[in-house]
């Protein structure tokens, strides 16, 4: 039985077909249309799902989509209502576009789909799953427990914003919710766009930024704007925020709190963002402490599985994993709203088909999440020659080592290999790599090549059997979704003039003999790498160690900043000849920057929008 899954019209568009019930493709439209966050209807992308599978959309059972509309459209309608006459203008001008996109989403799907298939019985083949129930499904199904809890945290979705349940077997139960406007994804939102970062997108930055400040606003929060239980269940004081009336995120009575207005986005950070940061951060640890211990304590379960955009917070799962309430933890990779066609397929399958589900006895049902497009040898070949790019054909022995030599001699280089992974992270597929005992590094990616803010911390890829060698963590983290700290004798100690350098002028300081993944508190967004699901990626390492008798490299995403990551090989060159990437390894193609025609450069700098 194929099935493909299908989320769209909000943000990170995605497509996901699993054919009796194993994943077989899974990629977000944005790698296709190179529209970062891409929400319109996922066209490329399900394309590419099919072509992979080999089959048309005729061939396909059922589609399945990742939400209900019509519960969204209720929730928007009745909340407009509970808070009316606030934001009446921007209800006017918003219900036009809320009657076209979400009351008749149904029949647009439709359409779209007539477009592939225009004999198809879409009536009795199109499913809809309720949103937190596609959250679900995807964190327990390509699991590799037979049981798990489960727990669900984003913004929202039609109403739900905090699932917690049951996953056993082939049934997922969910048995407790929290609703909107109630939401922990949606207080993070706040104090990103509080601190001057963008919505949606920049909530991961806030994460980073954390470690530079003091938690000194904690309790404010705690005390004034959002009531957490001991269980977890929480209410946030709603006159601080605006998000219910769809005009802001916060208003006065919270700049009132916090004693200023938003920062403005691009301008200089102040240690106050830095405390700000660390102190949200600081509350949605403690609440999702509290949710994963009364979700333990309800089902028993020494499994836990986690899905929704806050399952992005690595730092708050690796704080879980160590309380101990579960000895193990999966997380999907695509917690967002991409995963949540994966999930929603998956719906269909177990929930709606009464499919039984099948694990593999080694490894989850995710394939190290390698579930996007790949090239053939002849194909980069062809594809680059095109692009006007000169680059050597090895044999993969002598490519490995010339990468291996090339990154330990300080250069950044890009590394596109395989499948493209699916979820927000590279993961060794498509990624820029460099050598983690670099103490320039960091800031060389970040600068240099990312064009990005130079306080965001960079990722260590290690060998799995040498993570707890290396790291205060001995489990599996295949998708970057833990953080742990580096272990104590890999550490150097701070001097107390270091220490009392300001903010982000302690980045500047080697903190380990890994400096270049060391962030300020010694933490690290570990990924854990497995020669089951990336021999390539994990022959890199080993030779990498063996040269340099370390087991790890710097692994970031293979983009600039506000670019979807590269999906062909065309856009790996782009990105290599216009950026600070030196050397660019495309399958067996070997190319180095000097030998390229510089005037193929693109001003990559201002191409895409800030994100």
């Amino acid at each position: 039985m194929r099935i493909v899954g299908i989320s769209a019209f909000y943000h990170d568009s995605a497509a996901a077909l699993i054919d009796d019930g194993q994943v077989i493709a899974a990629a977000q439209e944005e790698r296709f249309s190179r529209k970062k966050q891409d929400s319109d209807f996922p066209k490329l992308a399900l394309d590419y799902c099919l072509e992979e599978a080999g089959v048309s959309l005729s061939d396909v059972d059922y589609i399945a989509f990742y939400d209900k509309p019509f519960l969204k459209f209720e929730r928007l309608i009745e909340t407009y209502v509970a808070f009316a006459p606030r934001g009446f203008e921007s209800f006017r001008k918003a219900m036009p576009i809320w009657l076209k996109e979400k009351l008749f989403q149904k029949s647009m799907l439709r359409d779209k789909l007539r477009e592939s298939a225009p004999d198809y019985n879409w009536d009795n083949r199109l499913l809809f799953a309720e949103h937190h129930q596609s959250h679900a499904a995807s964190a327990f199904y390509p699991s590799p427990f037979a049981s798990a809890a489960i727990l669900t945290m984003d913004g929202v979705g039609e109403w739900a914003t905090t699932s917690l349940g049951m996953g056993n077997g082939n049934t997922v139960e969910m048995t407790r919710e929290i609703h909107f406007p109630h939401s922990l994804g949606l207080l993070y939102s706040a104090f990103t766009y509080y601190t001057g970062f963008r919505v949606n997108s920049g909530e991961y930055k806030v994460m980073g930024l954390a470690p530079y400040g003091e938690p000194k606003y904690a309790q404010k929060i705690l005390d004034n704007v959002v009531d957490v239980k001991e269980d977890g269940s929480f209410r946030l004081d709603l006159s601080y925020f605006d998000y219910c009336t769809g005009l802001r995120m916060t208003n006065e009575k919270f700049d009132a709190l916090f004693d200023a207005p938003p920062r403005d986005p691009e301008t200089l950070l102040t240690q106050r963002e830095m405390d700000l940061a660390a102190s949200i951060q600081a509350v949605t640890e403690e609440i999702v402490l509290r949710l994963g211990r009364s979700v333990a304590k309800d089902t028993g379960e020494k499994n836990l599985c986690l899905a929704g955009g806050v399952a992005l917070n690595c730092v708050a799962n690796g704080k879980l994993l160590r309380d101990n309430a579960f000895e193990n933890i999966w997380i999907q990779p695509a917690a967002g709203d991409a995963g949540g066609a994966l999930g929603a397929a998956q719906v269909a399958y177990h929930h709606f088909q009464g499919q039984l589900r099948k694990l593999n006895g080694v490894m989850d049902g995710m394939k190290g999440s390698y579930l996007g497009p790949e090239f053939s040898q002849e194909q980069i070949e062809t594809r680059l020659t095109e692009s006007g790019a000169k680059f050597k054909v090895l044999s993969e022995d002598e490519m490995i080592t010339s990468t291996a030599d090339a990154l330990a001699n300080g250069k950044a280089i890009g590394w596109f290999q395989g499948r493209m992974e699916f979820g927000p992270r590279s993961l060794g597929g498509r990624s820029i790599l460099g050598d983690p005992r670099d103490p320039a590094m960091q800031k060389t990616l970040n600068l240099r090549v990312k064009y990005r803010e130079s306080f965001r911390p960079f990722a260590p890829s290690v060998l799995r059997e040498d993570v707890a060698d290396w790291f205060e963590l001995d489990s599996d983290s295949p998708y970057m979704l833990l953080v742990a700290d580096v272990a104590e004798q890999h550490r150097r100690e701070m001097s107390e003039e270091e220490q009392a350098l300001f903010g982000i002028d302690k980045l500047n300081v080697p903190r380990s003999s890994i400096p270049a993944i060391t962030h300020v508190d010694y933490s690290a967004r570990v990924q854990t790498v497995h020669e089951e699901t990336n021999p390539r990626y994990y022959a890199l390492i080993k030779d990498f160690k063996e040269k340099t008798g370390c087991p790890i490299l710097v692994n970031t995403s293979f983009n600039v900043r506000g670019e979807p990551i590269v999906c062909t090989p065309e856009d790996a060159f782009r990105c290599f000849i216009s950026t600070g990437i030196e050397v660019l390894v495309c399958g067996n193609c070997f190319l180095v920057k000097e030998d390229q025609d510089p005037e193929l450069a693109e001003d990559y700098k201002d191409k895409f929008e800030l994100d």
